[in-house]
């Protein structure tokens, strides 16, 4: 107990440092309010449940890919295949990197993080026509100031899970995010957020991982989807994957 009770504290002390590390600082120029969805993982009905959702809405989202989880089933979860990564290109979602082996970035040495994200870029390329993928999420939301220096400059964006939205001065190697998760579901904290980005026209990134009618803590109902779009909707907020929001938020 007294080990796990540390390693906690660690984690944590880690966790702010990294907040304070303002590892690609960028400034949003504000001109107008989007939002992004995105799926951590991914297990397969993120796709098949969650695409259909989008779809509905006219919206595209960012799936961000572990290449280890390919053609698995992972203590009860069943994850992606080939064919799920070559239809949602070609509906034009993005595929995003999220580690081949989904391992907490703190835990590796940085030429193990070189390896394990060097591994998921070829992994993904195939898919994306031979090109490397522009987004990265930190697997487990785990970032050190080490990780954020490593990754900073090899990715367009890193989206982390701190709460919030992304307006102003912003730090690109570890965006802020909004869970839509059942773990953590609040609809007032959800239109607040939406609330705010079209007042500071900022950027809103949503994330989950399954989406299922019996989701898991850390998935989402195609209900709860459908209602967070349905609210952006309202507000006429634009839905674009991470690679195309970002442009937008920085006003090129």
């Amino acid at each position: 107990m007294a080990m796990s009770l540390t390693s906690l504290a660690k984690t944590k002390l880690t966790s702010l440092a990294a907040r304070n590390f303002k590892a690609r600082p960028a400034r949003f120029r504000g001109l107008k309010p989007v939002a992004s969805i995105s799926f951590d993982d991914f297990p397969k009905n993120a796709w098949t449940e969650g695409g259909t959702v989008l779809a509905r809405h006219g919206a595209r989202g960012t799936y961000y890919t572990a290449g280890g989880f390919c053609g698995r089933t992972v203590e009860g979860t069943v994850f992606y295949d080939g064919g799920d990564l070559k239809a949602l290109a070609a509906a034009g979602h993005e595929i995003a990197c999220h580690g081949f082996g989904h391992w907490p970035g703190p835990d590796l040495t940085l030429e193990e993080l070189a390896a394990d994200t060097g591994k998921n870029r070829e992994f993904l390329r195939p898919f994306l026509n031979g090109k490397a993928p522009l987004s990265y999420a930190y697997p487990f939301g785990r970032v050190s100031p080490r990780t954020k220096s490593f990754l900073a400059p090899r990715f367009a964006s890193v989206r982390g899970v701190h709460p919030g939205i992304n307006s102003g001065r912003v730090d690109l190697a570890q965006l802020n995010a909004i869970s839509l998760e059942t773990r953590c579901w609040d609809e007032k904290k959800i239109e607040a957020a939406i609330e705010r980005v079209l007042h500071d026209h900022g950027w809103l990134i949503f994330y989950t991982h399954d989406v299922s009618a019996t989701p898991g803590n850390f998935g989402s109902t195609p209900a709860m989807l459908e209602w967070a779009l349905a609210r952006l909707g309202e507000a006429r907020i634009p839905v674009l994957p991470v690679r195309e929001a970002l442009p937008v938020a920085l006003g090129a």
